[in-house]
Order: structure tokens, then sequence, then C-alpha cells
């Protein structure tokens, strides 16, 4: 078996390597590393989520790195804060053992003028969101001449999130003669037409299939109603005692309130998404590392950056608009060689969107049922009996109080002394189940619509209203140019935004159907244009399933998936009332009745499973 040495690393990095536990390579690491050191020649290389990316890029460039000279040699872009931040790290700490090697993370929603004081002391690593490295760059204060190394991580989700303009700009302003390096998960049409425009005969190498998932990973979808959907969830938590996971949300605002719900219930849980500030982010995300939350409800982004190995579940609580992103959200489980399972909690109507990830993944998902209350409690009562038998006794402490202890409880014997102890848990978990409904579609899972509760209702949010816009693709609009129009006209302050459809001649988007007066009037002033076409804004109706895309008098076509207003990495504003739309990051974010499950007590505690029963309520 290779070790980093065989790879031409030196020994003060294998010394860092060693120290932060690291013995041999992954495939990735062992294809990527011989070959940046050796060749000048781009590199195009596969990795699923997990595989050890950041390595495999960054120790090849550590390797060479002239740590005499203070000019940056290497600029790594990355889609996120959080995930630009985790990378300069590692970097840190590959390096602590490289006298005068510097690496800086640049990003927004932090003091730029800091950023811009630390990069004149030199910085040979530059590890910046695409907004943020733009801005110092048209501030003159990134300076590109000696880059030797560009490295795009996660290439597909930046562009998934809108940041082609910034690449372009980036790739066009560095020197001919660097090495380019692409790393991504998935490799969609957009990725490698950045790979033929701007990189030259790049070399490609994969550790597995293109966009397939992870082997160690397997995949579960459980049909239910819409109106069961967090009543569903809530089971499959409580079926697995020692569960750890991330539960993915498509919208900030699911995201919220299903993370309230959860801690109302008693749950470890909390929320990631754009909203929360870089200090509340870090706290989250601390506590999730250190295990004292169990759940994470999460938009896509925002998880980008976690770096965690021991995962036990992905939750799908609703399926992502891209189904590339189902890749990155199953590969957040089935880490450094553990097994992982990743789930989707679907409806009847969207069963039919399983299939594509099927063949994307390359495996089929295993229809599951939704967890009885009896399977609950007999997975609870295993798990409280196995914590009674691993208990460790503190006799110094306890043995003044057994005297008195066997006094009250003489006249018992063993077996009547178990049952009544584990009653003390177990009758509130029988309690809380006592005639639990059946919360599985079992019409929908046999594939017939009738008894559906979703039967006629509208595709999307019944909260917003769509919008026929008269400009599209021939004039140059994309997603993230529609959403700083939508902003320039200061309809209200944190407006949502759903769905986003860009045609060729003209589009449709969605906005909380409470400024809908609103969206006209600010669209009707008469002075509103858009590459020099005068623009014009009316409500149009919402596409309705099963009708061919019918419902609109006018022809619909492809989305882009649903997004958010929201302030990004720090970047652009994304909000109404931000101003002219600037070349900043942009961050895109990603009910159901309490019948079942039991809460667990919320804590700081690392422990899990540690509720009391004036914490569970019944639904």
């Amino acid at each position: 078996m290779s070790t980093f040495k065989d790879l031409g690393l030196n020994e003060n990095i294998i010394k860092a390597l060693t120290d932060l536990g690291y013995e041999n390579p992954t495939e990735i690491q062992l294809k990527s590393i011989p070959q940046v050191i050796a060749s000048k020649q781009d590199l195009k290389a596969f990795a699923q989520t997990g595989t050890g990316k950041t390595a495999a890029f960054s120790l090849p460039i550590l390797e060479q790195i002239d740590a005499n000279s203070s000019d940056t040699q290497a600029v790594i872009l990355s889609p996120t804060r959080e995930l630009a931040l985790q990378i300069a790290t590692n970097i840190n700490d590959f390096s602590k053992y490289l006298k005068g090697v510097k690496c800086e993370a640049v990003y927004g929603g932090a003091s730029i003028e800091e950023q811009i004081r630390k990069l004149k002391k030199g910085v040979q690593i530059v590890v910046g969101t695409p907004g943020r490295t733009v801005d110092l760059i048209n501030r003159k204060q990134l300076k590109l001449e000696k880059i030797q190394w560009l490295v795009l991580d996660e290439a597909d989700e930046m562009l998934n999130m809108g940041f082609k303009d910034e690449l372009d700009k980036i790739l066009e302003v560095t020197p001919e003669d660097k090495q380019t390096l692409l790393f991504s998960a998935t490799f969609p049409q957009e990725v490698e037409s950045i790979a033929r425009n701007y990189m030259n005969k790049p070399v490609e190498i994969s550790s597995g299939q293109k966009n397939k998932g992870s082997d160690q990973v397997s995949h579960q979808y459980y049909v239910v109603s819409e109106r069961n959907r967090y009543a569903a969830l809530k089971r499959i938590a409580d079926v697995n005692p020692d569960i750890y996971s991330i539960i993915f949300c498509r919208t900030r605002r699911e995201t919220q309130e299903v993370a309230d719900k959860l801690i109302k219930d008693g749950y470890n849980a909390d929320a990631l998404h754009g909203d929360l500030s870089q200090a509340q982010r870090d706290s989250v995300m601390e506590k999730f590392r250190n295990k004292t939350l169990q759940l994470l409800v999460a938009t896509d982004v925002a998880a980008r950056g976690l770096d965690v190995n021991d995962l036990t579940h992905v939750i799908n609580h609703k399926l992502p608009d891209q189904i590339e992103s189902y890749t990155h959200r199953s590969g957040r489980t089935g880490r450094a060689g553990k097994e992982g399972i990743s789930i989707a909690i679907v409806t009847g109507r969207e069963k039919g969107k399983l299939r594509p990830i099927e063949r994307i993944i390359g495996k089929q998902f295993v229809s599951t049922q939704v967890p009885t209350g009896k399977e609950i409690c007999q997975n609870q009562l295993l798990k409280l009996i196995d914590k009674v038998h691993d208990i460790k006794v503190n006799d110094t402490e306890i043995n003044d109080f057994l005297p008195s202890i066997y006094e009250k409880l003489e006249g018992l014997d063993r077996e009547e002394l178990i049952k009544r102890f584990v009653s003390i848990e177990f009758n509130t978990f029988l309690s809380y189940y006592e005639n639990a409904p059946d919360l599985n579609d079992s019409e929908q899972m046999r594939g017939s619509d009738r008894g559906s509760d979703t039967r006629g209702k509208r595709r999307d949010d019944e909260n917003m209203t769509r919008f026929f816009i008269n400009i599209g693709r021939k004039d140059k609009l994309n997603p993230a140019r529609l959403i700083g129009l939508i902003n320039d006209q200061r309809i209200a302050k944190n407006i949502e935004i759903g769905q986003i459809e860009i045609l060729d001649t003209f589009s449709f988007f969605e906005l909380d159907k409470n400024y809908q007066d609103e969206t006209i009037s600010a669209f009707q002033k008469g002075d509103v244009d858009f590459e020099g076409r005068n623009v014009n804004v009316e409500v149009t109706e919402k596409k309705r399933s099963g009708r061919g895309g019918g419902g609109s008098s006018r022809r619909d076509g492809g989305g882009s998936g649903r997004r958010e207003n929201s302030d990004s990495e720090g970047g652009r504003r994304s909000r109404s009332g931000g101003g002219k739309p600037r070349s900043k990051d942009r961050k895109t974010a990603g009910g159901g009745d309490s019948a079942s499950g039991f809460g667990r007590k919320r804590s700081d505690s690392k422990s899990f499973g540690n509720t009391k029963p004036s914490q569970r309520r019944k639904g």
C-alpha cells in the first residue's frame, strides 16, 4: 500500500500529516499528487464528496511553493465561505512545519479591509469565494501576475450558484502559463465548458465514475402524504437512537421551520442557512461537529463547508431542484470508509424524480416503510438497556445511599426490579405511540393517485405568485441577473424568490404572494429597462402538474430551480433594497402533524438520547 512519502512529498509535510493521523493516501490523492508535482499540465479531476480532494490539490502545491517569496502563487476558489475556511484551515495544518508559508481565506461577510491588510503582508496561497476574489482583483489588492496554480474546487456547485461570470473574470486575468486544477464531484455540461474554454489539453483523472454516488452509501425512500412529511421525519429520527444526521431542505424558510419544530419537540437540533451571521454559523457548526447537536437542518449551500466523517444518515426532507445536488447531499455520509444511509422523503407525485437520480448515482432507491410506534419503542428500549449495561458505577459516591435504597426496594425480586426500572422510560414511549397512525401513503406506493391529498394542488409553493417577464436568454438574462433586477426595484425587505425559468425571449419567476401588487407597481414605473429593452411584468398562472406543463397561457420552459434572496457569502446583495447588484458572493438556499415521534432533550451535553419524560409531548 502506498504512503504519502511514495508520492514525492517532503518530510515536513509528511510529519504534519502524521500529526493529523493520515497514513495512506486516498485514490484521488494517489492519482493527483504525483501528477501535479511531475507535470505543469492542467488537471481535470473527478472526486466524490469526502474522498480527500483538499489534500489532493493542496499537498502538491505546498511541495512546490516558494516560501522565500511573498508573492501570491496559488489561488483556490470554492463556492462558500465555510468551505473556503475549511480548505484554508486544512492547508495551514498541512504546512505547519513549512517555515514562511502563509495561507489566508478571503470571503464575503467579513471585513475586506482586514483581508487586504493580510494580503499586503504577503500570502502565497489565497483561498477565496468567487465574489470576494473578483472584488479584491477589481480593487487591485489581489495581484495574480505570479500565479502558478489556480484551483477550482467544487466547480459544479460554483456554477450551480450562478458564479459563471465571476469564474470567467478570474480565469481571464490569470497568466496563461499557470496550471489549472479543476475538481468537481459532478461534471455537468457547464463544467465541461469551463474545461474546454480555459484549460489546455487537461489530463483527466477520477476516483470512481463521474457523477456516481459513493459505494459506501445506501439509498432509501419513504412515500408519505405532504401533511405527514414532518411526522415521518421525526419517526425516522426516533427509530435510530444514535442518529447523527444532516437534514436537507430546499429553502432557508423551510430549513428554519423544520428546525424550529424539531427544537420545540425536544430534539437536539438546529438550523444552518444563509440568514445566519458568520458568528451564528460558526457556533452551530461547532456544536454539530462536537455532537452536541444530533440533527442539523441545512440548505445545500450552507452545508458545503462541513467536514464531518461520522454522519450516520443524510435525510432529504425534500429532494433538491438540481439532480446533481443529490450526489453532494448523499456524499456527506459514508465517508472515511464508513457506511451511511441517504433517505428521501417523497410524496407519491415526487416518486418520478427518483428515477433520474438513480441513473446518475448508479444505484437504486429501496422503498422503505415509515417506522411504526412498536418498532420505535423496541429500538429505544434496547438503546436504554445498552445504556444501563454500559453505565459506569461510581461506588465511592453511591455506597452511602445504598442501605436506604435497599430498604425501600426490599421484597422486589430481580425480574420485578428490571421491569420497573425499564418501565420508567418505556411507559412514556408506549403512551406516546399509543394508537399512532400508519404514515405510509400506501396508495401512492402502489403507483396509484387515488386517495392522495396532493391531487389537483399546484406543483409549486402556494405562497408564491408566478410572474411573466418579457426578457430571456437572448437578452443575456440568467437567474443571477434576474435576481439583481428584482432587487433593484426595492419591492420589500427580505422578499423571497421562488422558481425561476429562463426561456429564449421571455421568462417566469415567483415571488411571495403577499407582495404581488407591490411587484406589479414596481415594474410599471415605466423606467425599468434591461440591456436596452423596456421591461414588462405580468401575473401569470402557475404550471399544474400532470398537464404537460400547461396551466399558463404562455408556453413554459425548463427552469433553473427554486432559489431565494439572501445575503450570501457577504457578497452580492440579494435582498430588495440592496441597491445595484454587485459582483459579490451569492447564497442560494436551499410540517406535517406531530402525531408520532418523541422528543430528545436539547442540551449542551454530548450524550444522545437523554430525554426527560417531561420533554416528550404527544402530537
